[in-house]
């Protein structure tokens, strides 16, 4: 997008699209005041006569009359969300830069202080289900900043929208009848169900048919409410999903694990051994000790033998049913990690293909932004605002404009 934080990060890890976000939506894609009058309904009679159309396509498919009008009151065209949809970057980071933008130390400290208050929740759906409690607070975590960032756009207006625009119509079209049965139930109304532009809502972006088939009503009160501050139901909802796709309860989904010196392969979600022969093969856990047998496991290690590298079990691969990139997948296991007590990586991943470290990387946007020549968040992750204030400064310098850092321009500004 002009995309969210939270979009580009969606975007990074998958290149794909999710499981209970098909479309990357951006969770805390902001509230449609925020992003302009774009995201707020505008007159469009092509729109109007397809919304006509959908009517009768919707009541035969069992939407009453009255629950189509309840759900189409006050909503319409969002020229804004085609604008995104149709904008959509695809960004493919490290595994070191996605875990510096999804579970740096900020993160973890806002996801301890936000669980705090939810851990009896979280133990409760762990007791019933078997999906740790960690996991689900770090998939709330990178899904929407712990609650954060659920998104304010209207979800009818959304789906319809896109659907009348036809690029991918029969998917969203789907959505938009899910969303109009979520009116039908009373789960909530259509002015509190809103979220990312491209439908995905609540607590953990489900999609509104991924709503209607996983959702549940934890604490029995009679709604599925994914929407409130609460977020009991998301949470739980989120728990459903994965056990319905094979979560093993008690078992973890990894482990950061030493690979010994020398150590070439195979590694790759692909490549599983059992435990005994990775043991063999000199593999411990980064903490100490043998590795613990929960089954057949992977090895992912992008750094190499030296850099951070995971242990991976089946329950790894039940995570990836909800985003298929590993590096989602690392970065929901490692953020579990944290807020469960662990600490930072016990190796890190060195100089980059520029020869900066991340901590260097982090001390030229610092620099860079003391300058003049404004980077945005300090992260350590390059895209595109830091890439132009270093053009702006190499420009300023009289030096070749490339928008590559290097250790020779962290030395000018030093």
């Amino acid at each position: 997008m002009a995309i969210s934080r939270r979009t580009a990060l969606i975007l990074a890890a998958a290149g794909a699209a999710q499981a209970c976000m098909p479309i990357p939506g951006g969770p805390g894609a902001g509230a449609p005041d925020a992003l302009g009058p774009e995201f707020r309904p505008q007159a469009n009679a092509d729109y109007d006569a397809w919304v006509a159309a959908f009517r009768t396509r919707a009541l035969d498919a069992g939407i009453t009359a009255d629950s189509f009008a309840r759900g189409f009151e006050g909503q319409g065209f969002l020229p804004g969300v085609i604008e995104r949809d149709r904008n959509q970057t695809e960004f493919r980071r490290t595994t070191e830069d996605y875990l510096a933008l999804v579970a740096s130390d900020e993160d973890v400290s806002l996801g301890r202080s936000r669980t705090a208050p939810v851990r009896g929740t979280l133990a409760d759906i762990e007791a019933a289900t078997g999906v740790s409690g960690d996991v689900l607070a770090a998939i709330w975590g990178v899904e929407t900043r712990f609650g954060t960032r659920l998104g304010q756009i209207p979800v009818i207006s959304a789906t319809s929208t896109l659907a009348w625009e036809g690029r991918r119509g029969r998917f969203f079209e789907a959505q938009l009848l899910a969303a109009l049965r979520i009116v039908q139930t009373r789960d909530t109304t259509p002015d509190r169900m809103t979220g990312s532009w491209a439908g995905a809502m609540g607590h953990t972006q489900l999609m509104p048919t991924v709503y209607q088939e996983y959702a549940v009503d934890f604490r029995g009160d009679g709604r599925r409410d994914i929407w409130s501050d609460d977020p009991t139901d998301g949470l739980a909802s989120t728990a459903n999903y994965l056990v319905r796709h094979g979560w093993q309860g008690g078992r973890p989904w990894g482990f950061e694990v030493h690979l010994p010196e020398g150590f070439t392969g195979p590694t790759g979600r692909d490549n599983r051994r059992s435990v005994g022969e990775w043991r063999a093969a000199g593999v411990r856990l980064a903490s100490g000790g043998a590795l613990p047998d929960h089954g057949p496991a992977a090895i992912h290690a992008p750094g190499g033998a030296r850099g951070p590298a995971w242990f991976l079990y089946r329950n790894f691969d039940v995570i990836l049913r909800y985003n298929p990139s590993t590096n989602y997948g690392i970065g929901i296991g490692y953020m579990a990690t944290r807020l469960g007590g662990g600490g930072p990586l016990s190796r890190s991943f060195g100089p980059d293909e520029t020869g900066l470290t991340q901590d260097q990387r982090r001390e030229l946007q610092r620099r860079l932004t003391a300058a003049g020549y404004d980077t945005g968040t300090p992260d350590g992750v390059f895209g595109r605002r830091t890439e132009a204030a270093i053009r702006d400064f190499q420009r300023a310098r009289g030096l070749p404009v490339t928008g590559v850092a290097s250790p020779d321009l962290l030395a000018m500004l030093r």
